[in-house]
């Protein structure tokens, strides 16, 4: 008869476990990884004030006065005018596609308005798709382009004249009121497609193993390409059911605007569920249980979370952050479903972020093909 409790036991039970727990070398580097990750990220990439937001600047004239007031938006580190637009049209098209932030439109006769005391303005068209991103920039234009007309005029900094002349006119586009539901809730559908499809489909292959019906599986007269077709297509179901559950849900309950084609969204979604589901299948080649599919999804759903642009303004990490983004196929989701949805862009306009989704699904299936070969052998 043994003892109540035994310190011996208690030590080889031990021994036994952290044996059992280096052996499980993924298991092992999610303990050690995911906490790594979070401080990483957390510590550099995450910026809740963005700086150097893209901005377009319209302008015919170049005069100083112009170029005083852009030099001061400049050195406030929000704007960075990397684009100039000859025209309108230009202009709208890239603040639809997302490739700047900010238009600055100055007329052409705004140095001859502030010379007669004529009213002079300026038109700043802000996209508010995401508040969080634009709120920071926005609230210092008014005074910071009226200073900026006092110094050039030689005005004294108490004087009130430039400030009473100078109509900074800001356009929220987008999202005039601000409301944060319109950023969220369309990338929600994003989050939700990428956390049960990866979930779902990393499950697959290691489900078969553990059960012990892998070898009935391959024993099929199917090959690699007809097995995996067979794992995601009916996942694609699911994710049809999800979809629509999304998009009712958002524009019944909160709201959300939709202004553009329903059919390019779709499209979109289809080619985000087909990356999804490959990638899935991908991790379940690589993963031999069920609870290491799962790890392995939820290490690349927190990056996916936190450097898309879903949480955080994306133009407000650093450049290796966005760098890291760009290889994620959530941030280009992300682009299309707001620009669809809230700005009514075209194929032109998300044509980009649509082809870097197909390129994952291509990348993906040619890696679950050739981790699913050499799972045979």
């Amino acid at each position: 008869m043994t003892g109540l409790f035994s310190f011996g036991r208690l030590g080889a039970l031990l021994i036994k476990e952290f044996i059992q727990m280096r052996r499980d070398r993924i298991t092992f580097a999610m303990m050690l990884g995911v906490p790594l990750m979070q401080l990483l990220l957390f510590g550099y990439a995450i910026n809740t004030d963005p700086k150097s937001l893209p901005a377009a600047l319209v302008a015919i004239g170049n005069d100083h006065y112009t170029r005083a007031i852009v030099a001061a938006f400049q050195n406030t580190d929000y704007y960075r005018f990397d684009h100039v637009a000859t025209s309108a049209a230009e202009a709208e098209h890239l603040i639809a596609s997302g490739a700047v932030s900010f238009v600055v439109t100055i007329p052409s006769d705004f140095a001859r308005r502030v010379d007669r005391g004529d009213d002079p303005r300026i038109l700043v068209e802000a996209d508010a798709t995401d508040p969080s991103a634009s709120s920071g920039a926005v609230s210092t234009l008014t005074t910071l382009a009226a200073s900026a007309l006092k110094r050039e005029r030689g005005i004294a900094p108490g004087a009130g004249e430039a400030s009473a002349m100078l109509d900074v006119i800001v356009h929220r586009r987008y999202n005039p009121e601000g409301l944060s539901q319109y950023n969220i809730v369309p990338g929600l559908l994003g989050v939700i497609l990428q956390m049960t499809m990866v979930m779902m489909t990393s499950i697959a292959l290691t489900r078969e193993t553990e059960r012990g019906t892998m070898e009935n599986l391959l024993a099929m007269p199917a090959s690699p390409a007809e097995i995996m077709l067979g794992k995601v297509l009916p996942y694609l179901v699911v994710g049809a059911v999800q979809v629509v559950v999304v998009l009712v849900t958002a524009k019944l309950l909160f709201a959300v605007p939709f202004i553009g084609s329903l059919p390019l969204l779709l499209a979109a979604i289809l080619v985000f569920v087909l990356a999804l589901v490959l990638l899935g299948y991908t991790i379940s080649t690589i993963a031999r249980t069920q609870m290491q599919a799962l790890q392995l999804t939820f290490f690349f759903f927190l990056p996916s979370i936190l450097l898309s642009g879903f949480m955080f303004p994306y133009r407000g990490m650093p450049s290796w952050a966005q760098a890291f983004g760009e290889i994620l196929p959530l941030t280009h989701f992300l682009r299309v479903i707001r620009a669809v949805m809230l700005k009514g862009a075209d194929l032109a306009a998300v044509g980009t972020e649509i082809a870097w989704l197909a390129g994952f699904v291509v990348f993906f299936s040619a890696l679950a093909l050739a981790r699913f070969r050499r799972t045979l052998d």
